[in-house]
């Protein structure tokens, strides 16, 4: 009989169709005919056609590959992954006859268990390694990755070991002792502390256990730093149990005893940061940090980033496999939060990239009291790992083994591919959102449940103890000695003072100082020598003789050598001879934002391209020899994450000019949750130190509500206690000055500064060598085309607005009022200002602005200036920042200037 011949002709046609599309597009067919198709062109056969060359056999076992594939790309969905609810069902399921096979081929053996590394195998054995392998207590999702090499690396590491953990006796003892402290360490406050709020990791008590695996394995594979991130709930188990901080001091935080610093407010304990060094069971000692969070979740993983890329580029030289970040997320904040996504998509972009995070989904399949169903439309909470093609393991949390087995195959993988890679640990959530939350109201069924679930600790246990491996009382053992422990700590906190607030990130700071209000009373000298300008000014306006750089810049580059020979450096020219002089004294610059390298506003060109092949110069990089570094990157359309991954590098590298800058000033507000609950307050909150910068273009040219406003008011009213500086600056120089001040003091604080727009190419706002050679940041520039005894008024005003006040000054020659600008606005220069009160004691005082009177600085100003009849200049109160119309704009600005000058 023909091999081929209980095949109709029709069935032979559609065979060799299917192979014509085959030899088109591989990856458009089913696996197992791409697989029997790749055969085929190996083969003898093929001096006939694909269709003849198959047999029943043959058939068959395409249909057994098709089953592999399946199990593959869909087990995932038929998995015991779920402690406490029945799994939703998926159609079609992984029944044989879904295939093409039958009960009688289960017998049969078959060529395709070489695809599962087994060799010819009866099917029903190869169905028990995929059902080991893909629908236990462990799910993959993977098969939509691009790679060959990793989908390959993935599947010998799963089915070969059928996502089975090996571990030794020793290893499940010490895992069980993990298991052990989480599930006492939150009996024992739940019992000592009652109704408190400590949002307990009960329910998923597996995540120490996980977290100890994660960084005992990595130390074994070259990791010398863990960054976490992780939102409120399980904060204090992991502080203790992971980081080691001291059970004294949580059990104070519960007493509610203050801190030593009286002018530092602290945070609820679960918000708090730490770090410590960790020994691993080989001897190796890593250090682990957890950056401090507010309640708004998922808010710290641009932080977490950023600052394991500051650790990557100036501690480890550039080498990601040092520093690994682990991102703990709750499910139904990583499903919802859009910070999230832009997390994920900054993973692959060389501004932002860390080598791979670890992220561990602890997911009690609820948010708050919204049921998961109803937190979203995908899936799994961790779809968003499909953006960036990242493997995901789903995992019971109940099931001890298999998380230590999952979080040691993800801390392999991404040392391996230096890829992202994500675990939804699937357990559940004891109580209510917090302890005096009744879950009831909304969840009954699941809570009925979970009453008599068993925990993770005694289901171990129990196991251990049917397989021999443990005594019948050694968990109860290990309780009683720590809550022991854990009593003697309760009692030792009760006798003990207060105890003192720490950076979280003490050693990197150690040589920094926090700072106070006598040390921003005045600015440090920040001049540089006359030397020092002509060779960096030169260095910054000339460009290599081989560069084949676009005409334009070449005129751009030639004019810059022009404002040299002219002594008058514009905005960009200023700003660029700043870098230039800090990474000349090995200062390092980063800056990112939308558009930064040419700047929005075409102004800076930090990094110019040849027109031949793109290849691309930056001249602040080309200073010296062993200068400080300059990186300057265009980000992703993302304030929120962009923002917060700068500022999380400028948690860990003082050294480091760190800059965010807006495409526009109001675009920040993008990243408001950065600014409210970081920038602003992180120092006062956690002790933690940033001198974070912000680039915020702001300025009225009648570009209508979006483009005009910063939003100042804003930042002045998140200021107090010298948490922050706000400047909005009127010359390149003195933006110059500021940008060193912000390195050459022995403290950092953020700085938030107003830039121009109109200003870049404006002719008067230009400076000389002289203003960059001598002195320093002025808070305020008085004016020196006015005699003190003459003026009638005194016009105080901020940043653009003063060269429209200037121009109409000097054009009717108005000595009787003198322009005053106030170019640091916080800290408040008192002594400045009441020097020039001082001065023109006599003179009416006006603050002049072109926001409209509920914006701009001037209900801050009212605080400050109480005590003085200061009147106010401006637009009217209004809703929107600006006007839409060009002509009312105009008419508007010409108002104010007009105003000022009526006496």
């Amino acid at each position: 009989m023909d091999a081929h011949s209980y095949l109709s002709n029709a069935d032979v046609a559609a065979i060799d169709d299917l192979y014509q599309q085959y030899a088109s597009d591989p990856e458009s067919v089913d696996f197992g005919w791409k697989k029997f198709f790749e055969g085929f062109e190996l083969g003898s056969q093929k001096n006939g056609s694909a269709g003849e060359a198959i047999s029943e056999d043959a058939l068959k076992e395409i249909n057994v590959l098709n089953l592999i594939h399946g199990y593959r790309t869909r087990g995932h969905l038929f998995t015991h992954t779920n402690p406490v609810r029945e799994r939703r069902q998926y159609s079609p399921n992984m029944a044989i006859e879904n295939f093409g096979l039958e009960k009688a081929d289960l017998e049969k053996t078959f060529n395709a268990g070489h695809e599962v590394g087994i060799g010819p195998s009866k099917l029903k054995d190869i169905i028990q390694l995929l059902e080991d392998t893909y629908c236990r207590s462990i799910g993959a999702e993977y098969m939509y990755m691009r790679s060959p090499e990793r989908l390959k690396w993935l599947q010998d590491k799963m089915e070969q070991g059928r996502n089975t953990p090996q571990l030794s006796l020793n290893e499940k003892r010490h895992f069980l002792d993990k298991l052990n402290k989480a599930v006492v360490f939150e009996n024992f406050l739940h019992t000592k502390f009652v109704g408190q709020k400590r949002f307990s990791l009960e329910g998923l008590e597996t995540l120490i256990p996980a977290l100890d695996a994660v960084i005992q394995f990595g130390s074994e594979h070259d990791v010398n730093e863990f960054v976490l991130g992780m939102a409120h709930r399980g904060r204090l188990n992991v502080l203790a149990n992971i980081l080691g901080k001291s059970y004294e001091d949580i059990f104070k935080e519960f007493e509610g005893k203050a801190f030593e610093e009286g002018l530092f407010e602290g945070d609820v304990k679960y918000h708090l940061g730490y770090s410590s060094k960790y020994k691993s069971e080989v001897g190796k000692e890593v250090s682990i940090s957890l950056l401090p969070n507010p309640s708004h979740l998922e808010a710290v993983d641009p932080v977490v980033q950023g600052m394991a890329r500051a650790l990557i580029d100036h501690k480890h030289k550039g080498d990601a496999s040092r520093v690994v970040p682990i991102m703990l997320h709750g499910d139904a904040a990583l499903a919802g939060q859009g910070v999230v996504y832009e997390v994920v998509q900054m993973a692959l972009l060389d501004a932002y990239r860390v080598g791979g995070t670890i992220h561990i989904a602890t997911n009690n399949q609820i948010g708050f009291t919204t049921n998961y169903t109803d937190g979203r439309s995908s899936t799994y909470c961790t779809d968003v790992a499909k953006t960036t093609l990242c493997p995901v393991f789903h995992v019971n949390a109940d099931d001890v083994e298999a998380v230590i087995y999952t979080v040691k195959l993800a801390m392999e993988y991404r040392q391996k591919f230096q890829s992202d890679i994500f675990i939804d640990l699937l357990g559940y959530r004891k109580y209510g959102h917090n302890e005096g939350d009744e879950p009831r109201f909304t969840q009954p069924l699941l809570y009925k449940a979970i009453e008599k679930h068993q925990n993770p600790r005694e289901i171990y246990s129990q196991e251990l103890q049917s397989q021999g491996k443990i005594e019948a009382d050694l968990a109860k053992e290990m309780e009683k000695k720590f809550r022991s422990e854990l009593q003697e700590k309760l009692e030792m906190s009760k006798l003990d003072g207060p105890k003192r607030a720490t950076n979280f990130v003490g050693d990197i700071w150690s040589s920094y100082k926090a700072v106070t209000e006598k040390a921003v009373e005045s600015s440090p000298k920040t001049a540089i020598t006359v030397k020092e300008y002509d060779r960096l000014a030169k260095k910054i306006a000339e460009l290599p003789n081989d560069f084949n750089a676009f005409r334009k810049i070449e005129k751009l580059f030639s004019d810059r050598a022009s404002m040299i020979e002219s002594d008058k450096l514009d905005w960009g020219m200023g700003e660029l001879l700043a870098y230039a002089t800090l990474v000349d004294k090995e200062f390092n610059v980063r800056m990112s934002g939308q558009d930064v390298e040419r700047g929005t506003f075409s102004h800076r060109h930090a990094i110019i391209k040849s027109v031949d092949n793109e290849q691309e110069y930056a001249p602040v990089s080309h200073i010296r020899d062993g200068q400080g570094n300059f990186e300057i990157y265009n980000s992703l359309l993302s304030e929120y994450a962009v923002m917060g991954f700068e500022y999380g590098y400028s948690l860990a590298s003082p050294e480091t000019l760190s800059i965010w800058e807006a495409q526009f000033g109001d675009f920040s507000n993008g990243a408001q949750i950065i600014i409210d609950q970081f920038l602003s307050a992180a120092e006062a909150k956690w002790k933690t130190f940033s001198g974070l910068t912000l680039f915020l273009p702001h300025g009225y040219e009648g570009q209508g509500p979006e483009h005009s406003s910063a939003r100042l008011e804003r930042y002045l009213q998140l200021c107090a206690h010298v948490n922050m500086q706000v400047a909005n600056v009127s010359t390149p120089a003195n933006l110059f000055h500021l940008l060193r001040r912000q390195m050459m003091r022995n403290f950092r604080i953020p700085l938030v500064v107003m830039t121009p727009k109109s200003l870049l190419r404006h002719p008067l706002c230009v400076s000389s060598k002289s203003d960059f050679t001598n002195g320093g940041f002025q808070e305020v520039i008085d004016d020196n085309y006015v005699t003190a005894s003459g003026v009638k008024r005194v016009v105080f005003c901020s940043g653009k607005l003063y060269y429209d006040l200037f121009s109409k000054q000097q054009e009717d020659e108005r000595k009787d009022v003198a322009i005053v600008r106030v170019e640091q606005l916080f800290p408040y220069p008192e002594k400045q200002l009441a020097a020039i009160r001082k001065k023109y004691s006599k003179a009416e005082l006006v603050w002049a602005q072109e926001e409209p009177k509920n914006m701009g600085a001037w209900t801050f100003l009212l605080r400050w200036e109480e005590n003085f009849k200061l009147k106010l200049i401006s637009r009217n109160s209004a809703a929107s920042p600006a006007t839409g119309f060009a002509k009312v704009h105009a008419k508007e600005q010409q108002e104010i200037v007009d105003q000022a000058f009526k006496i």
